[in-house]
Protein backbone atom coordinates (compact mmCIF):
# COMPACT_ATOMS: atom_id res chain seq x y z
CA UNK A 1 0.00 0.00 0.00
CA UNK A 2 1.53 3.69 -0.63
CA UNK A 3 0.38 4.92 2.76
CA UNK A 4 0.08 8.91 3.02
CA UNK A 5 3.53 9.59 4.54
CA UNK A 6 4.80 6.84 1.32
CA UNK A 7 3.83 9.36 -1.16
CA UNK A 8 4.95 12.64 0.63
CA UNK A 9 8.67 10.82 0.47
CA UNK A 10 8.01 10.40 -3.08
CA UNK A 11 6.81 14.07 -3.90
CA UNK A 12 10.21 15.17 -2.14
CA UNK A 13 12.06 13.31 -4.38
CA UNK A 14 9.66 14.79 -7.12
CA UNK A 15 10.50 18.14 -6.21
CA UNK A 16 14.25 18.02 -5.56
CA UNK A 17 14.20 16.72 -9.52
CA UNK A 18 11.47 18.88 -10.72
CA UNK A 19 12.49 21.16 -13.86
CA UNK A 20 10.83 24.47 -11.71
CA UNK A 21 7.93 25.85 -9.87
CA UNK A 22 6.82 27.24 -12.97
CA UNK A 23 7.67 24.37 -15.98
CA UNK A 24 6.34 21.69 -13.39
CA UNK A 25 7.81 18.43 -12.62
CA UNK A 26 9.09 17.64 -16.30
CA UNK A 27 9.31 21.40 -18.02
CA UNK A 28 9.22 22.03 -22.12
CA UNK A 29 12.86 20.34 -22.89
CA UNK A 30 11.45 16.69 -21.42
CA UNK A 31 10.15 13.98 -23.87
CA UNK A 32 7.04 12.97 -21.90
CA UNK A 33 5.54 17.07 -23.00
CA UNK A 34 6.65 15.98 -26.47
CA UNK A 35 4.12 12.67 -26.44
CA UNK A 36 1.47 14.02 -24.09
CA UNK A 37 1.30 17.53 -26.00
CA UNK A 38 -0.23 15.60 -29.18
CA UNK A 39 -3.83 15.02 -29.48
CA UNK A 40 -3.53 12.35 -31.35
CA UNK A 41 -3.00 10.05 -28.20
CA UNK A 42 -6.36 10.11 -27.68
CA UNK A 43 -5.97 7.22 -30.43
CA UNK A 44 -4.84 4.83 -27.02
CA UNK A 45 -7.98 5.89 -24.92
CA UNK A 46 -9.92 3.23 -24.77
CA UNK A 47 -7.18 0.52 -25.12
CA UNK A 48 -5.50 1.99 -21.42
CA UNK A 49 -9.11 1.98 -19.82
CA UNK A 50 -9.32 -1.79 -21.62
CA UNK A 51 -6.09 -2.90 -19.71
CA UNK A 52 -6.91 -1.19 -16.85
CA UNK A 53 -10.11 -3.24 -16.87
CA UNK A 54 -8.56 -6.03 -17.22
CA UNK A 55 -7.17 -6.33 -13.98
CA UNK A 56 -10.04 -7.54 -12.07
CA UNK A 57 -9.26 -5.39 -8.94
CA UNK A 58 -9.20 -2.42 -11.06
CA UNK A 59 -12.49 -3.61 -12.86
CA UNK A 60 -14.47 -4.27 -9.52
CA UNK A 61 -13.17 -0.71 -8.30
CA UNK A 62 -14.63 0.49 -11.27
CA UNK A 63 -18.13 -0.94 -11.44
CA UNK A 64 -18.61 -0.08 -7.33
CA UNK A 65 -17.26 3.32 -6.99
CA UNK A 66 -17.22 4.88 -10.07
CA UNK A 67 -19.33 6.88 -12.25
CA UNK A 68 -18.50 5.30 -15.42
CA UNK A 69 -21.98 4.73 -16.35
CA UNK A 70 -24.15 7.77 -15.10
CA UNK A 71 -21.24 10.43 -16.58
CA UNK A 72 -18.51 9.01 -18.51
CA UNK A 73 -17.80 12.29 -20.15
CA UNK A 74 -17.18 13.21 -16.36
CA UNK A 75 -14.94 10.47 -15.43
CA UNK A 76 -12.88 11.47 -19.05
CA UNK A 77 -12.93 15.19 -17.99
CA UNK A 78 -11.29 13.79 -14.66
CA UNK A 79 -8.95 11.39 -15.46
CA UNK A 80 -7.17 14.14 -17.76
CA UNK A 81 -7.48 16.42 -15.68
CA UNK A 82 -5.53 14.75 -13.14
CA UNK A 83 -2.98 13.03 -15.61
CA UNK A 84 -2.51 16.77 -17.45
CA UNK A 85 -2.21 18.65 -14.57
CA UNK A 86 0.34 16.17 -13.56
CA UNK A 87 2.01 16.83 -16.76
CA UNK A 88 1.90 20.24 -17.91
CA UNK A 89 0.88 21.70 -14.32
CA UNK A 90 2.81 24.19 -12.28
CA UNK A 91 4.68 22.23 -9.84
CA UNK A 92 2.31 23.14 -7.13
CA UNK A 93 -0.65 22.46 -9.21
CA UNK A 94 1.01 18.98 -10.16
CA UNK A 95 1.75 17.88 -6.14
CA UNK A 96 -1.66 18.53 -5.69
CA UNK A 97 -3.45 16.80 -8.36
CA UNK A 98 -1.06 13.86 -6.88
CA UNK A 99 -2.29 14.59 -3.30
CA UNK A 100 -5.82 14.50 -4.38
CA UNK A 101 -5.56 11.21 -6.64
CA UNK A 102 -3.89 9.38 -3.35
CA UNK A 103 -6.86 10.86 -1.39
CA UNK A 104 -9.80 9.39 -3.83
CA UNK A 105 -8.06 5.80 -4.23
CA UNK A 106 -7.24 6.23 -0.26
CA UNK A 107 -11.35 6.07 -0.49
CA UNK A 108 -11.70 2.97 -2.93
CA UNK A 109 -11.69 -0.10 -0.70
CA UNK A 110 -14.05 -3.15 -1.34
CA UNK A 111 -14.09 -7.15 -1.63
CA UNK A 112 -14.00 -8.99 -5.11
CA UNK A 113 -17.99 -10.05 -5.08
CA UNK A 114 -16.92 -13.64 -6.83
CA UNK A 115 -13.70 -14.95 -7.75
CA UNK A 116 -11.99 -13.91 -11.28
CA UNK A 117 -8.75 -15.64 -11.89
CA UNK A 118 -6.29 -15.76 -8.68
CA UNK A 119 -8.78 -13.15 -7.22
CA UNK A 120 -10.70 -14.76 -4.93
CA UNK A 121 -14.75 -13.84 -3.35
CA UNK A 122 -14.53 -11.62 -0.63
CA UNK A 123 -10.87 -10.55 -0.73
CA UNK A 124 -9.98 -6.97 -0.22
CA UNK A 125 -8.72 -4.68 -2.96
CA UNK A 126 -7.40 -0.71 -2.56
CA UNK A 127 -6.77 1.50 -5.25
CA UNK A 128 -3.42 2.55 -3.07
CA UNK A 129 -2.58 -1.02 -3.69
CA UNK A 130 1.24 -1.14 -5.20
CA UNK A 131 0.64 -3.78 -7.82
CA UNK A 132 -2.04 -2.30 -9.19
CA UNK A 133 -0.78 1.31 -9.28
CA UNK A 134 1.77 -0.16 -10.96
CA UNK A 135 -0.29 -1.33 -14.23
CA UNK A 136 -2.54 1.49 -14.21
CA UNK A 137 0.86 3.50 -14.80
CA UNK A 138 2.25 0.86 -16.99
CA UNK A 139 -0.73 1.28 -19.40
CA UNK A 140 -0.60 4.75 -19.45
CA UNK A 141 3.06 5.31 -19.97
CA UNK A 142 3.33 2.17 -22.40
CA UNK A 143 -0.34 3.32 -24.69
CA UNK A 144 0.59 7.10 -24.82
CA UNK A 145 3.87 5.91 -26.68
CA UNK A 146 1.90 3.54 -29.01
CA UNK A 147 -0.25 6.16 -29.93
CA UNK A 148 2.22 8.94 -30.71
CA UNK A 149 3.95 6.15 -33.12
CA UNK A 150 0.79 5.13 -34.61
CA UNK A 151 0.90 8.57 -36.10
CA UNK A 152 4.14 10.45 -35.76
CA UNK A 153 7.56 8.98 -36.28
CA UNK A 154 8.72 6.65 -33.65
CA UNK A 155 11.36 7.89 -30.82
CA UNK A 156 15.22 6.95 -30.76
CA UNK A 157 16.46 4.59 -28.53
CA UNK A 158 17.96 7.52 -26.55
CA UNK A 159 14.45 9.10 -26.53
CA UNK A 160 12.76 5.74 -25.60
CA UNK A 161 15.40 5.79 -22.25
CA UNK A 162 14.67 9.01 -21.25
CA UNK A 163 10.70 8.86 -21.59
CA UNK A 164 11.16 5.90 -19.27
CA UNK A 165 13.47 7.70 -17.07
CA UNK A 166 10.77 10.47 -16.68
CA UNK A 167 7.75 8.13 -16.53
CA UNK A 168 9.56 7.06 -13.58
CA UNK A 169 9.05 10.38 -11.70
CA UNK A 170 5.41 10.50 -13.01
CA UNK A 171 5.09 7.16 -11.19
CA UNK A 172 6.49 9.05 -8.15
CA UNK A 173 3.48 11.04 -8.14
CA UNK A 174 1.76 7.62 -8.02
CA UNK A 175 3.61 7.24 -4.63
CA UNK A 176 5.72 4.58 -6.59
CA UNK A 177 9.43 4.64 -5.64
CA UNK A 178 12.43 3.48 -7.34
CA UNK A 179 12.08 0.51 -6.05
CA UNK A 180 8.70 -0.10 -7.36
CA UNK A 181 9.51 0.27 -11.42
CA UNK A 182 12.28 -1.36 -13.50
CA UNK A 183 14.92 0.88 -14.19
CA UNK A 184 15.19 0.96 -17.73
CA UNK A 185 13.21 0.69 -20.73
CA UNK A 186 13.70 -2.91 -21.57
CA UNK A 187 12.63 -4.06 -18.06
CA UNK A 188 9.62 -1.92 -18.23
CA UNK A 189 8.87 -3.82 -21.76
CA UNK A 190 9.38 -7.18 -19.97
CA UNK A 191 7.08 -6.48 -17.13
CA UNK A 192 4.35 -5.33 -19.91
CA UNK A 193 4.66 -8.26 -21.69
CA UNK A 194 4.66 -10.48 -18.70
CA UNK A 195 1.14 -8.91 -17.35
CA UNK A 196 -0.34 -9.60 -20.65
CA UNK A 197 0.50 -12.87 -20.83
CA UNK A 198 -0.14 -13.22 -16.86
CA UNK A 199 -3.07 -14.71 -14.95
CA UNK A 200 -3.28 -11.43 -13.20
CA UNK A 201 -5.05 -9.98 -16.43
CA UNK A 202 -8.31 -11.69 -16.94
CA UNK A 203 -11.43 -10.29 -18.39
CA UNK A 204 -14.25 -10.40 -15.59
CA UNK A 205 -17.81 -9.89 -16.12
CA UNK A 206 -17.70 -6.09 -14.58
CA UNK A 207 -15.00 -5.18 -17.04
CA UNK A 208 -17.04 -6.92 -19.71
CA UNK A 209 -20.06 -4.96 -18.94
CA UNK A 210 -18.43 -1.81 -18.63
CA UNK A 211 -16.82 -1.96 -21.49
CA UNK A 212 -19.79 -2.90 -23.56
CA UNK A 213 -21.57 0.33 -22.35
CA UNK A 214 -18.65 2.43 -23.34
CA UNK A 215 -18.01 1.22 -26.77
CA UNK A 216 -21.46 -0.41 -27.08
CA UNK A 217 -23.52 2.27 -26.18
CA UNK A 218 -26.31 2.70 -23.69
CA UNK A 219 -26.77 6.17 -24.93
CA UNK A 220 -25.75 5.89 -28.79
CA UNK A 221 -24.29 9.65 -29.33
CA UNK A 222 -21.46 8.63 -26.94
CA UNK A 223 -20.93 5.39 -28.88
CA UNK A 224 -17.30 5.99 -30.42
CA UNK A 225 -17.15 5.30 -34.16
CA UNK A 226 -16.38 1.71 -35.75
CA UNK A 227 -13.50 2.94 -36.83
CA UNK A 228 -12.02 3.80 -32.92
CA UNK A 229 -13.59 0.51 -31.70
CA UNK A 230 -11.87 -1.09 -34.28
CA UNK A 231 -8.46 0.11 -33.72
CA UNK A 232 -8.91 -0.04 -30.14
CA UNK A 233 -10.13 -3.69 -30.51
CA UNK A 234 -7.14 -4.73 -32.52
CA UNK A 235 -4.03 -2.68 -30.25
CA UNK A 236 -5.25 -5.02 -27.71
CA UNK A 237 -3.95 -8.89 -26.97
CA UNK A 238 -5.86 -11.15 -28.63
CA UNK A 239 -7.14 -13.21 -25.62
CA UNK A 240 -7.92 -10.24 -23.69
CA UNK A 241 -9.37 -8.93 -27.17
CA UNK A 242 -11.83 -12.04 -27.19
CA UNK A 243 -12.60 -11.66 -22.92
CA UNK A 244 -14.15 -8.25 -24.11
CA UNK A 245 -15.75 -10.07 -26.90
CA UNK A 246 -14.53 -7.96 -29.72
CA UNK A 247 -15.15 -9.32 -33.27
CA UNK A 248 -12.71 -7.82 -35.75
CA UNK A 249 -14.15 -8.76 -39.01
CA UNK A 250 -12.96 -7.16 -42.51
CA UNK A 251 -15.22 -4.19 -42.33
CA UNK A 252 -13.87 -3.28 -38.97
CA UNK A 253 -10.36 -3.91 -40.38
CA UNK A 254 -10.94 -1.97 -43.21
CA UNK A 255 -12.12 1.03 -41.34
CA UNK A 256 -9.68 1.66 -38.78
CA UNK A 257 -7.15 1.11 -41.51
CA UNK A 258 -8.98 3.58 -43.98
CA UNK A 259 -8.87 6.28 -40.75
CA UNK A 260 -5.40 5.76 -39.50
CA UNK A 261 -4.42 6.42 -43.53
CA UNK A 262 -6.64 9.62 -43.01
CA UNK A 263 -4.96 10.75 -39.94
CA UNK A 264 -1.42 9.95 -40.73
CA UNK A 265 -2.01 12.28 -43.86
CA UNK A 266 -3.62 14.79 -41.91
CA UNK A 267 -2.50 15.09 -38.49
CA UNK A 268 1.33 16.12 -39.35
CA UNK A 269 -0.08 19.08 -41.21
CA UNK A 270 -2.57 20.39 -38.58
CA UNK A 271 -1.53 24.07 -37.05
CA UNK A 272 -0.04 23.66 -33.69
CA UNK A 273 -3.22 25.15 -32.12
CA UNK A 274 -5.46 22.33 -33.27
CA UNK A 275 -2.85 19.76 -32.84
CA UNK A 276 -1.69 20.25 -29.06
CA UNK A 277 -3.73 19.81 -26.30
CA UNK A 278 -5.00 22.80 -24.52
CA UNK A 279 -3.20 21.74 -20.63
CA UNK A 280 0.52 21.84 -22.94
CA UNK A 281 -0.64 25.39 -24.53
CA UNK A 282 -2.06 26.54 -21.17
CA UNK A 283 1.43 25.73 -19.90
CA UNK A 284 3.38 27.40 -22.46
CA UNK A 285 1.53 30.51 -21.96
CA UNK A 286 2.52 30.05 -18.40
CA UNK A 287 5.79 29.95 -18.97
CA UNK A 288 5.86 33.02 -21.18
CA UNK A 289 3.90 35.11 -17.94
CA UNK A 290 1.18 35.25 -19.04
CA UNK A 291 -1.79 35.96 -16.52
CA UNK A 292 -4.10 33.10 -18.33
CA UNK A 293 -4.62 31.28 -21.22
CA UNK A 294 -6.40 32.64 -24.09
CA UNK A 295 -9.54 32.01 -25.26
CA UNK A 296 -8.92 29.24 -27.90
CA UNK A 297 -6.57 27.32 -25.38
CA UNK A 298 -9.71 27.54 -22.83
CA UNK A 299 -11.99 26.29 -25.77
CA UNK A 300 -9.62 23.27 -25.92
CA UNK A 301 -9.11 22.90 -21.63
CA UNK A 302 -13.47 22.40 -21.88
CA UNK A 303 -12.89 19.71 -24.20
CA UNK A 304 -9.65 18.02 -22.46
CA UNK A 305 -10.48 18.64 -18.63
CA UNK A 306 -14.07 19.91 -18.06
CA UNK A 307 -12.76 23.73 -17.13
CA UNK A 308 -11.05 26.58 -18.70
CA UNK A 309 -8.34 26.67 -17.00
CA UNK A 310 -5.95 23.73 -15.37
CA UNK A 311 -4.08 25.80 -12.82
CA UNK A 312 -6.92 27.41 -10.97
CA UNK A 313 -6.88 25.64 -7.98
CA UNK A 314 -5.24 26.70 -5.18
CA UNK A 315 -1.60 25.12 -3.36
CA UNK A 316 -1.57 21.24 -2.32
Amino acid sequence: MVSANDLESALDQVRADAAGPVSGVFGPDAVTWRIDREAVIFLGAGRALLLQLAHPWVAAAIAEHSKTFADPIGRFHRTFDIVFAMVFGSLDRALSSSRQLHRRHGMIVGEMPETVGPFAAGSRYWANDIPSLRWVHATLVETALMAHDLVLPPLSVEERERYWSESRTFGALFGLTGDDLPADWAGFAAYSAAMMRSDTLIVSPAAREIAAQIFGGARPWLRPPRWYRALTARLLPERLRAGFGFELDARDRRSADNALRWIRRIYPKLPDRLRYVGPYQEALARLRGEPQPDWMTRCLNRAWIGRSQMDLRGKG
